[in-house]
């Protein structure tokens, strides 16, 4: 036993195996060990190696789903060894061979799953400057590939997926930063390039890669064909249902980095939770596949205004006939046939999938009637696309009984009358419950026992049970089969005949069930491509009809899409923040356009420049979507990219500090941006001392502005910012309103034209609760640093400095200079060089 199971460990040598011993999964040596630490189970030991005891340790088949929970939730790789061999029909060990192998980016069990998250595996591949990518969603079928141009692009791409296994080259080295641990080194055969379009071909039916559209995608073809590879070889099978080669392009959707899928919070909260995000307020999907499409649609925001607006007549249709209710009803019964018909392509879709799919299908008359009054394109494709089957309904009503078990193991599975053999086997093993009545009563009256029992266990098969104070005049055709502390059992040739009849019946009663139900399948399997039309278009029914839901739920207006570049929203909020206040929320309008690409925001702190912010980012994310936005109404013009250097955190892990972070994300803005892109950056300079902070503050700023021209809103504590727009006419000021109150400060959260007055640090300081001492301190030092502010700006006629420049023997050159200086035309940085350049002067004249 110990060889055989070296020998299949030898195969799956960077993976726990699992190996089947009766009614356990047993692991050994390292494997023990490492499950024993992982699963918080008992590490014991079994025989010896070298004279060392072999370290084992053991799981339950019936809790194996719980245990491989635990496992893929630590990135933990399972091959599963099942024991395919009959015990007793060969000579040494039962025949065993891994079955499936199971890692995070290849669950497929519903019970391993986040039934409302796509969970991909990524395959990537790099050749010179060029880096493919090819994703796919084994529970679903979903399979994109796509290119990048760069490593940026990469991340990018990453971060939008989200993959939760990533596979790459191995000896390759990839720096794919929060992404690193999810990464699986294969061997090379997995990466065979000039096999590649062959790997696609063959799995496509012959489609050369014309077909497929990839012909100019030779490196993202590769990780195509990798991904195929290793799919194939967990699943110990084909992959039936994948039968579209999705190729995404970059230039499609509005692009986010990282940082920016992160500060909108839009699926993750800032804190690392699913709470209080975007997707949270949003999603009231009827289906799993619904708010799984959701989700995608939200981080690949559309940039063809035309698809987006054939989304919106959808929504707008299904809202002002208030329809929305009646098909999220309908909706509700069609489940997550997307994931059932996935397991059932690999050949493990339980009995009740197959019930859920029944009633799936039973449901899309009634949704077509309650369509068909609808006058949209769209809407009239996916009706189309939903398809008619009829047939497999009938089949399915047919085959199945009304409740079938969890599993097809013990039968019960297959309804009275689908099948005549079946039912006659039935009969016999059924009607022996009556005889077995019958028997006891007359073996009761035989023996003048009123206490005897016949009864069956699985272990001993049929037996009659007397107690032993009334063994002693037991007939002579009793023979003992088994004795226990008080009753002893026997059985008799009439009771074996039966039990031979009975059990004969049954076991062939469970071996033809299975056979039907293995043939039910198969015939199923013959319509997986339209079931997955049919899947897809209710994905997008249902995500369609839930913005309409939601449009109606939380006062949602459409937006209108234009093709003049600019953002114009009246009455903008923020959904997240508004949902969770208890209180009403305070609207903002913003205007940006040609003439008007900046607004520098000033005002307190938890005055609400953030949330001014993120909603401006939020509403244009959600525009492209086709979902209604949280606005009385808005006009958005052509848009590429959104930006976001909001908050401030350290990155431990990768060595690196606040402001390098700060700095990092904001480098990203300045090399990527363009006229069309939409920036929000916060706080800019703040990680360092205050005239660098301020010097690179109003640079980013004055490029943005000035030579990107990129729709741009510029937080800041920084109020020399705000003359930015004396000298640059497409910067304008605005500031968040609020009023002082003796040493108290209200918060009005309006957002009014120019600049604000001051920066309330030391109110904001006292709301949150710092001690009073400290308070009346800082006023104090407030007081004095501004007194010595006005000193230097304002100097009197007795001030110390002028009576130094008096005593000295002027140098008429540099104070010539100095009076011809022009401050107000001088940016911070160029107004620092040049007092170093009269310092420089000052000093060589104490010389």
């Amino acid at each position: 036993m110990m060889q055989q199971y070296l020998r299949i460990k030898a195969e799956q040598p960077d993976m726990l195996l699992l190996y089947r011993m009766g009614d356990f999964y047993e692991l050994f040596f390292d494997d023990a060990a490492r499950a024993s630490e992982l699963l918080d189970i008992v590490l014991t030991s079994r025989g010896s190696s070298a004279g060392e005891p072999i370290p084992m340790a053991g799981i339950p088949v019936h809790a194996l789903e719980q245990y491989l929970v635990k496992l893929v939730n630590q990135d933990q790789a399972v091959a599963i060894c099942e024991q395919i061999g009959e015990p007793g029909k060969t000579k040494g060990p039962v025949e065993r061979k891994v079955v499936r192998i199971v890692t995070p980016g290849t669950l497929t069990d519903e019970a391993l799953l986040d039934e409302r998250q796509d969970n991909f595996l990524v395959a990537l591949y790099q050749d010179s400057d060029i880096y493919g990518l090819a994703a796919l969603a084994l529970s679903s079928g979903h399979f994109i590939i796509q290119e990048c141009q760069d490593h940026e692009a990469l991340l990018d791409e990453l971060a939008r997926i989200s993959p939760a296994e990533i596979l790459t080259q191995q000896h390759s080295d990839w720096t794919l930063g929060e992404f690193q641990k999810r990464v699986r080194q294969l061997s090379t055969r997995f990466y065979e390039i000039d096999t590649a379009p062959q790997t696609l071909s063959e799995h496509f039916a012959g489609e050369d890669l014309a077909d497929l559209g990839c012909t100019d995608l030779k490196v993202a073809t590769v990780a195509a064909a990798c991904l195929l590879r290793y799919a194939t070889d967990t699943q110990r099978s084909g992959l039936p249902h994948i039968q579209k080669l999705h190729v995404e392009y970059r230039h499609q959707h509005l692009v986010l980095d990282p940082a920016s899928r992160r500060n909108l919070e839009i699926d993750i909260n800032l804190k690392g939770g699913r709470d209080n995000t975007l997707l949270a307020v949003l999603d009231n999907c009827s289906t799993a596949m619904g708010a799984r499409l959701l989700r995608h649609w939200l981080h690949t925001p559309l940039r063809d205004h035309d698809a987006i607006r054939q989304r919106l007549q959808v929504v707008t249709a299904l809202l002002d006939k208030h329809a929305f209710e009646d098909i999220h009803s309908t909706l509700r019964r069609v489940g997550d046939i997307e994931r059932i018909l996935a397991r059932l392509a690999l050949g493990s879709a339980r009995p009740r999938d197959l019930l859920r799919l029944g009633v799936a299908l039973a449901s899309l008359p009634q949704l077509r009637t309650q369509l068909q009054p609808f006058d949209s394109p769209l809407l009239h494709s996916l009706v189309e696309e939903m398809g008619e089957f009829a047939e497999i309904v009938e089949l399915l009503n047919r085959a199945l009984v009304d409740e079938p078990p969890q599993s097809i193991r013990d039968g019960g599975v297959i309804r009275t009358g689908y099948d005549g053999p079946l039912d006659k086997l039935r009969q016999l093993s059924d009607n022996a419950g009556n005889y077995l009545i019958e028997l006891e009563a007359r073996e009761q009256s035989r023996t003048g026992i009123p206490k005897l029992r016949v009864r069956y266990n699985r272990v001993h098969g049929y037996y009659i049970e007397i107690s032993k104070a009334q063994t002693g005049d037991i007939p002579s055709d009793y023979s003992r089969r088994q004795t226990l502390k008080n009753v002893e059992r026997y059985i008799t040739p009439e009771l074996k005949t039966l039990e031979d009849q009975v059990l004969g019946a049954k076991e062939k009663s469970l071996a033809l069930e299975k056979a039907l139900y293995e043939d039910l399948l198969d015939r199923l399997k013959e319509h997986l491509a339209p079931l997955q039309s049919c899947s897809r278009a209710l994905a997008q029914l249902d995500v369609l009809n839930n913005f309409a839901e939601r449009a109606h739920a939380l006062n949602l207006t459409a937006a209108i899409l234009s093709d003049t570049p600019g953002i114009q929203i009246c009455g903008g909020r923020h959904l997240i923040v508004e949902k969770n206040i208890g209180q009403a929320f305070i609207a903002n309008d913003i205007e940006l356009d040609q003439d008007r690409r900046m607004l520098v925001i000033t005002g307190p702190n938890m005055g609400g420049k953030s949330t001014y912010m993120r909603q401006t980012a939020i509403i244009a994310l959600l525009a492209h979507t086709g979902s209604f936005i949280p606005a009385t109404s808005a006009r958005i013009g052509p848009m590429d990219r959104i930006f976001t250097r909001i908050g401030a955190a350290d990155d431990l892990a990768g060595g690196r500090s606040t402001f390098m972070v700060e700095m990092s994300e904001t480098a990203n803005i300045l090399k990527h941006a363009t006229t069309q892109s939409l920036a929000l950056l916060d706080e800019i300079g703040r990680g360092t001392s205050t005239f660098d902070g301020l010097s690179l503050a109003w640079a980013c700023a004055e490029h943005l502005a000035g030579t990107v021209g990129a729709y741009t809103l510029f937080a800041t504590h920084y109020f020399e910012l705000t003359s930015l727009a004396d000298h640059i006419d497409s910067v304008a000021n605005v500031h968040l309103q609020a009023i002082e109150h003796g040493h108290k400060i209200v918060f009005m959260y309006q957002v009014k034209p120019g600049p604000a007055s001051q920066s309330y640090g030391l109110q904001v300081a006292a709301l949150a609760g710092v001690p009073k001492e400290v308070l009346i301190r800082a006023r104090s030092k407030l007081a004095e640093l501004e007194s010595q502010y006005d000193d230097i700006n304002n100097p009197g006629p007795d001030h110390e400095q002028g009576s130094v420049f008096a005593d000295k023997k002027a140098n008429p050159e540099w104070v010539a200079e100095l009076q011809n200086i022009k401050l107000d035309e001088m940016s911070p940085r160029q107004a620092l060089e040049v007092l170093y350049k009269l310092q420089q002067c000052a000093a060589q004249d104490d010389k």
